[in-house]
């Protein structure tokens, strides 16, 4: 994650920009005791579909219990080309 000050962001936004989408790298924009945080539209598509997901008690337990399963073994492989 990088760090700027919103002057010298002005200043290089094309760069910035460009790491964002580039590099996945999150750009810390500070303007006094303020700041933003810019990232890739993906970046922020994903962290909207988390939100989403875990919004709803019931698909949270079912991912988080899905997570686990994976972690001990207890799961069945499927060849999705064959269905």
């Amino acid at each position: 994650m990088r760090t700027t000050t919103a002057t010298n962001f002005r200043a290089n936004i094309k760069g910035f920009i460009d790491s964002v989408i580039n590099d996945s790298q999150e750009v810390i924009i500070n303007r006094g005791d303020d700041a933003v945080v810019l990232i890739s539209l993906d970046e922020y598509n994903s962290l909207k579909e988390t939100e989403y997901l875990m919004s709803s008690k019931a698909m949270e337990k079912a991912i988080l219990q899905g997570m686990e399963d994976v972690k001990k073994g207890n799961f069945e492989e499927v060849d999705i080309d064959a269905l």
